[in-house]
């Protein structure tokens, strides 16, 4: 935790400069609604881009030195621009209708962050500028809101949690759940302001279960730092997205990984959890056993809910015996279809895979350029398989696999002899993300989106799609978790040139839409976030997402927890 700065409050009336220093150079933070998107998109503006950003009445954001001292005094210029951003927004929830959520007030707020740092100590709230950029912008998301967030808070427990849900919940302060920052639709974003809480202190294994294949964790431990802590049991947890996914931002978007063909999505590994919903009660969905029939399965509704329902403090995971035997192996095929084809077919024989992932060409050159594996790659559409469980189970998978891809003209196949050639053969699909941001040219952008289909029109909407890119004359490539109907695209642009960013936006919505006409998802693992609502309009009914709406309404009668992602309040299109 940085140490907290100290400024000196300005007379009221005095005004100060308003920028706030940014990680990414050209990059300008005001402390007035501005945009910072890196791409523009279809979804839904948010309520205050359609009214106009009034603001509110009777709000203000000056006030006396006085009122402002609790053991510490805020960042002044920091309140202006934070406090600026979340209240610029409150005018839009001002209408005749009460039942329409209102956020606090300047006021409000400053009493809120002081009565926090009075309860939990002032180390535990930030209002440095670095931090509310960090945690309100991302250079790796799709979308980004217009506002940061007023504060950050770093809670210890799941008690310090409840004190702060009790604190917002009392002066009307949106709370926003932040802990890896590594999600790609503004799931972490404070469109409305408020309060971010940052997990960062709460990632530690709390109690491991041998005997039952259970560990107990918080929030903020990546999923590849639980598995290196736990190797010498013999167990693992096998949801495996990127390696800097941490366990609360994988329960709030469902993720899934490139174990995901054999050992299913987040929502298969998740026993219970513990959570603090709006008003601070803590509850914990159900208990330990792996089987139970007694009541609704609010652990399911929890996990992919985006923190929109509570905040998850603790989560009891499944874990998985270490397999007997592991290969790997890549294989290139001479068209993407040839490459989606196998896999599809690989499926329904029911061959046993762990891992199937496919990288075009495009992807497999980024690779090379990078040199991140310490090898030359063919420029092909290539499959990336793993194979695990015995050894005469594997040798058999294997040799089938290999039969399987000839049949659909696969020009070379490589497969580990040894779990070094292994480390090295799988560091490729493991390197693609980082390959393509290692070659941004500066003031580029890389757009990440995915979406899923029935396994029966893979090849399909990848062969399409992969047409589609190619027309664009830029660096766009086909990635992602072939062997469950996941796949993804990257798309390296210019989001200062108008034309190339709209054109690039067709591609993207295209691709979405046509996986809607396949009977697909929008998403298959990214979540809804700000970037995809108005594709999930599209996706499910207005009385599905109206049962959504009066499920959220129930846990957080005032919208506090992670405003404004998935849906809005009310789709006024309707």
């Amino acid at each position: 935790m940085k140490a907290m700065r100290t400024a000196t409050l300005l007379p009221r009336g005095l005004s100060v400069n308003p920028r706030i220093r940014c990680r990414r150079p050209g990059v300008q933070l005001l402390p007035f609604p501005r945009t910072i998107r890196l791409h523009s998109s279809r979804s839904e503006a948010s309520e205050s881009e359609k009214k106009g950003d009034s603001s509110q009445s009777g709000s203000s954001t000056g006030s006396s030195p006085n009122s402002w001292i609790l053991g510490q005094t805020l960042l002044f210029s920091t309140l202006a621009a934070g406090i600026g951003y979340g209240l610029a927004s409150f005018g839009s929830f001002q209408t005749k209708d009460a039942s329409i959520p209102q956020y606090g007030s300047t006021r409000d707020f400053e009493k809120a962050i002081a009565e926090l740092r009075a309860k939990l100590g002032d180390e535990t709230i930030s209002t440095e500028d670095e931090d509310l950029e960090q945690h309100g912008f991302s250079e790796w998301s799709s979308i980004n809101a217009d506002r940061l967030p007023v504060a950050i808070a770093y809670p210890s427990s799941t008690e310090d949690v409840s004190e702060i849900a009790m604190v917002c919940n009392k002066y009307k302060m949106p709370m926003v759940p932040y802990s890896g920052g590594s999600s790609l639709e503004a799931n972490f974003s404070a469109p409305h302001g408020g309060l971010t809480i940052d997990f960062a202190h709460m990632n530690k294994i709390l109690e491991v279960h041998e005997a039952d294949l259970d560990v107990v964790v918080q929030p903020s431990i990546q999923w590849v730092e639980l598995n290196e802590q736990i190797k010498d049991t013999g167990l693992f947890f096998p949801v495996d997205p990127g390696p800097s996914a941490m366990i609360g931002g994988m329960v709030g978007t469902n993720c899934s990984g490139t174990n995901a063909v054999r050992y299913g999505t987040m929502k298969d590994w998740v026993i219970n959890l513990t959570v603090v919903l709006a008003d601070g009660r803590v509850m914990k969905t159900r208990r330990r056993p792996r089987k139970t029939s007694a009541g609704y399965n609010l652990t399911g509704l929890f996990v992919g809910s985006e923190g929109t329902l509570g905040i998850v403090t603790e989560a009891t995971l499944k874990l998985t015996p270490i397999p007997e035997e592991t290969r790997v192996g890549v294989v290139a095929f001479p068209t993407i279809h040839d490459a989606a084809s196998t896999a599809m077919q690989l499926i329904r024989k029911g061959i046993p895979v762990q891992c199937m992932e496919l990288l075009d060409d495009v992807q497999m050159d980024v690779i090379n350029r990078a040199g991140g594996t310490g090898r030359s790659w063919k420029t092909l559409p290539t499959l990336f398989f793993k194979f695990s469980g015995t050894k005469a189970g594997v040798a058999d998978s294997v040799s089938l696999t290999t039969n399987l891809s000839k049949s659909n003209n696969a020009t070379s196949f490589e497969f580990a002899k040894n779990e070094k050639e292994a480390h090295d053969l799988w560091s490729a699909r493991k390197q693609s993300l980082w390959s393509m941001m290692a070659l941004r040219k500066e003031g580029s952008e890389v757009w990440s989106t995915d979406v899923s289909v029935p396994i029966s029109r893979l090849s399909d909407i990848i062969e399409i799609s992969k047409k589609e890119l190619d027309g664009l004359g830029l660096f766009a490539s086909i990635l992602g978790h072939i062997g469950d109907g996941n796949f993804h695209s990257s798309i390296m642009y210019d989001p200062k040139n108008p034309d190339e960013k709209a054109r690039v936006e067709k591609v993207v919505y295209d691709m979405v839409d046509r996986a809607l006409d396949m009977e697909g998802s929008c998403t298959g693992e990214h979540g809804v976030g700000l970037g995809k609502k108005s594709s999930l309009k599209k996706e499910l009914s207005p009385n599905t997402i109206g049962v959504m709406r009066s499920v959220k309404t129930a846990f957080d009668p005032h919208w506090l927890l992670n405003p404004g992602k998935i849906f809005d309040f009310r789709d006024e299109t309707n």
